[in-house]
């Protein structure tokens, strides 16, 4: 007896009605989310507050999808991908856009939220006397050029479904801050007055553009002495990984409908 073989992924999407001699496509009716910096921190609180949600969540980040990650279809939906090279960017955008065929085309928010903040050799702060400047480059490749870059190849996928992209930036933006360096803080800075041409430029296509800039947030990289910044912090505390996804999730829901180019402040009151 001769076997037919296992269908493909997208085979199995298209069903043949055989009676009536049409043919049905099911796509995923699930909200789409694509998130950079998925891995850990912040990243990871957003992928389980939208999957909470009932989204289909894309996660991309440098690692390779973790099996200990809790959320369903995970392995199917993470994309292994170098922000620092602007070639791997562009086929990961080739990768996304093909995967949310499955989704009609469209993507409904966009969070980059991926960063690289390096340090001296004993973990001091670089500044702008001692940052070399390949370090430069790659920090503003991941931190400002990949957003962009990402943002207008998915343009056409968020424009279909008027989505949202939130872009996270952070308190370093704005004030010299004792641990972040002088790369981070001006790619970050940049990366704030990016979100505002954004909303500007992407508006009109029923996109919208905004930014959150946490402050101090109790993830497994804080570094030493960050208990003294609590102590100056209005709210006497750190902020957490959730609070944080859940604003993002905010910016991201109908609930922020009349909100862009906005840069929301997650810090305890720290920036005032």
């Amino acid at each position: 007896m001769w076997l037919s073989p296992e269908p493909s992924r997208s085979a199995r999407c298209l069903f043949i009605h055989q009676r009536v001699g049409f043919v049905v496509t099911h796509t995923d009716s699930r909200k789409t989310i694509v998130l950079t910096g998925a891995s850990r921190g912040i990243g990871h609180a957003t992928v389980k507050r939208f999957s909470m949600e009932g989204w289909r969540v894309i996660t991309c980040s440098r690692q390779a999808f973790a099996e200990n990650c809790p959320w369903p279809a995970g392995p199917e939906d993470h994309i292994k991908v170098d922000l620092a090279d602007p070639e791997d960017v562009g086929i990961a955008v080739a990768e996304i856009r093909h995967r949310l065929e499955a989704n009609g085309g469209q993507l409904n928010a966009l969070v980059n939220n991926a960063g690289i903040s390096p340090k001296m050799p004993k973990n001091q702060r670089m500044d702008s006397l001692d940052t070399p400047m390949h370090v430069w480059r790659d920090v503003f490749q991941v931190n400002f050029f990949a957003p962009i870059m990402l943002a207008r190849g998915l343009f056409k996928e968020l424009a279909a479904a008027r989505g949202s992209v939130v872009n996270v930036t952070s308190i370093a933006g704005t004030r010299v801050h004792p641990f972040a360096g002088t790369a981070y803080a001006t790619s970050k800075a940049a990366l704030g007055s990016l979100t505002r041409e954004m909303a500007h430029d992407f508006g009109p296509h029923g996109i919208r553009v905004n930014a959150i800039a946490p402050g101090e947030i109790d993830t497994a990289i804080l570094s030493p002495g960050t208990e003294k910044i609590v102590e100056t912090i209005p709210l006497r505390r750190l902020g957490t990984t959730a609070e944080v996804a859940d604003i993002i999730y905010f910016l991201c829901s109908g609930q922020s409908s009349y909100v862009t180019g906005s840069e929301i402040h997650i810090n305890g009151g720290q920036h005032v």
